[in-house]
């Protein structure tokens, strides 16, 4: 107990010369009881910031912390209990356990934490954690294989964000920044094991002012980019106990796509008594007989590149999956494409994960009654201590956001688990959303200097792309060994 770095005789210094120490002297160490440790304890953890616990933590971390940066920043209050009790039974490392603050966001180096969980091999429940009774026990509370998982996919959607090229003035406005085969090295994948087959492109036939148009562009004038397709490798499809299809679909961004979302008509889907919305159906359908990345639609593209990997793995005796991901109107086009692919595959297993779908169908005479599909899961933006207080419809809604909530949620009734290991700054990639005193950067997900290069004669100037990233439709109907 002498070394307890809480304990209150922790600044009594000891003189160079070695004195006699009398029974009084002993008698007042011995009779340091837990109930006054507990006290300090207790004390320290309400104020937190404190410069006295600054100072231990210092000297028994392997992190140079300065006192500045813990004293400046005031405790989160609606986290912080009134009221606890502590039990002599639990660990120290439970008892200091706190949430982040500005200067956990300092780079460390290698004694910082890694930002996911353990992998764990999943070969034998995996059809529990996709569904095939509904979710039965895995989401009250929430499992923590299915936690991984459904943030896994999250994060392959959010690849089609990341990788967008919408810069205004870029010639290549509306497609992809990076070439199918880097485009998972590019954004820090490839630790999921997958690899693209095929990019989807999709059309938004609208008429559009003017200054919608892309007057810069060049590679497309009526076409954008909206996902891609991949295939678990050897190593994951060993892990997940099959080969998994993956369809990950981008929500809106482009000014056509915001454009399109305004109809809200119904229209009948194929000869079914189902209707779907126009916004919706046109985006997934449309296809130009003269477009140079839509003489297919959508649809169409996905549904050949599945079919085609589905004969290919089937004939080498592989048990195939198909997991159809997307947020916002991705989630809507992810659902859509399920339908079509369930119709066609019968035999195969089919799961959609979408973040902040809408609803996209309705069936029978009813207009606006729509059939519930899939099960839900709900995430509250009030639990976690890092997200603004503030009203921000857009950050709510952004798939980081989501992610953030999906990474530490526990049930309904628990608060955010303090344990979870996904990076907090990746909130603000672009949105404004996490709490000021953790002083991260918002909207900071930008290319350096908008896209500006210094060259070698001392001029600024835009580069252009390197040739294997340049968007042709010659790769869209190109043929590859889908297990490379």
């Amino acid at each position: 107990m002498e070394k307890m770095e809480f304990s209150p005789l922790r600044n009594v210094t000891r003189q160079k010369t070695v004195k006699p120490r009398t029974k009084r002297v002993w008698k007042l160490k011995l009779n340091v009881t837990w109930q006054r440790i507990k006290k300090a304890l207790k004390s320290t953890l309400r104020h937190r910031l404190q410069l006295h616990l600054a100072s231990n933590l210092n000297k028994h971390s392997t992190l140079n912390i300065h006192h500045h940066d813990l004293a400046i920043i005031r405790p989160i209050r609606h986290v912080m209990k009134k009221k606890k009790t502590f039990r002599p039974t639990m660990p120290l490392a439970q008892l200091i356990q706190l949430p982040y603050i500005a200067a956990d966001f300092i780079d460390r180096g290698d004694a910082m934490t890694p930002t996911k969980s353990s992998i764990k091999n999943i070969s034998t429940q995996w059809r529990e954690l996709h569904g095939l009774r509904n979710w039965d026990g895995l989401i009250e509370p929430l499992h923590p294989w299915l936690r991984r998982e459904i943030v896994k996919y999250g994060e392959f959607v959010e690849a089609t964000y990341d990788a967008f090229d919408f810069e205004p003035l870029s010639e290549f406005c509306g497609s992809c920044r990076y070439n199918r085969h880097k485009l998972f090295e590019e954004l820090g994948l490839t630790k999921h094991g997958y690899n693209v087959t095929k990019y989807i492109y999709a059309m938004s036939p609208v008429d559009v002012p003017e200054w919608f148009e892309r007057s810069y562009c060049t590679w497309s004038k009526d076409s954008n980019w909206m996902g891609y397709i991949a295939v678990s490798g050897d190593a994951e499809t060993a892990r997940i106990g099959r080969r998994d299809i993956l369809v990950a679909w981008r929500g809106t961004v482009a000014p056509t796509e915001w454009y399109t979302d305004l109809k809200t008509s119904l229209q009948p889907l194929g000869k079914t008594n189902i209707k779907v919305q126009l916004r919706f159906l046109s985006i997934y359908s449309s296809k130009g007989e003269f477009s140079r990345y839509n003489q297919l639609s959508a649809s169409e593209q996905v549904m050949e590149e599945i079919k085609r990997l589905v004969s290919f793995f089937g004939d080498r005796g592989e048990e195939v999956s198909l997991t159809i991901c997307g947020h916002s109107l991705g989630g809507a086009l992810a659902l859509l494409n399920a339908y079509d692919a369930a119709t066609y595959f019968p035999d195969i297993f089919i799961n959609v994960i979408s973040f902040g779908a809408p609803r996209v169908a309705v069936t029978g005479r009813s207009k606006w009654i729509y059939r519930h599909v899939g099960t839900q899961l709900k995430l509250d933006a009030l639990l976690s201590p890092y997200l603004t207080r503030d009203s921000d419809y857009t950050g709510c809604h952004n798939l980081e956001t989501y992610l953030h909530l999906l990474d530490g949620h526990i049930s309904k009734t628990s608060k955010i688990r303090w344990n979870a290991r996904r990076a907090v700054a990746l909130v603000n990639k672009s949105t404004d959303m996490l709490i000021k005193e953790l002083k991260i950067p918002e909207f900071w997900y930008q290319r350096p200097f908008k896209g500006l290069e210094l060259n070698k004669y001392g001029r600024w100037v835009k580069p252009g792309r390197e040739l294997e990233h340049i968007p042709s439709p010659l790769r869209i109907g190109s043929n590859h060994d889908p297990s490379l």
